[in-house]
């Protein structure tokens, strides 16, 4: 017989991704199935109601978007379906590409200072004059 070979990194590797990929999975039924106990099974945004294998396809969203924020209470949490969560995903991310505002917060300032308009008051006055 032949001893064992010691793992390779790529070995460890692999088996380090397992393992969080089946904490994560665990994690995740915890907070689902508490959810679905707290809220009924419908959608918050489109208003879709969910039973039998359709429940499946409503996922819980987490409003703060910390997934490991999950008070006993349901507080962080709503139900969406599969195509309202990925809604919810995107817009925050074209919010962050685009550099827009969501209502709430403060307005950004420009981040320049050149204005390209300083001068054109003078020059007109001259003109006219």
């Amino acid at each position: 017989m032949r001893p064992k070979k010691p793992a390779s990194g790529q070995d460890k590797a692999e088996e380090f991704m397992a393992q969080a990929r089946r904490e994560q999975q665990g994690r995740m039924q915890g907070y689902r199935e508490r959810a679905l106990k707290l809220f009924p099974a419908v959608c918050a945004r489109c208003g879709r109601e969910f039973e039998g294998k359709k429940l499946a396809q409503l996922t819980v969203h987490h409003k703060d978007h910390n997934h490991d924020n999950n008070p006993p209470d349901g507080s962080n949490w709503e139900l969406l379906c599969l195509y309202c969560h990925e809604n919810e995903h995107s817009r925050s991310f074209h919010e962050d590409w685009y550099d827009v505002t969501t209502a709430g917060e403060e307005e950004q300032k420009p981040s320049t200072t050149f204005k390209p308009f300083a001068g054109l008051e003078g020059l007109l006055k001259d003109k006219k004059e």
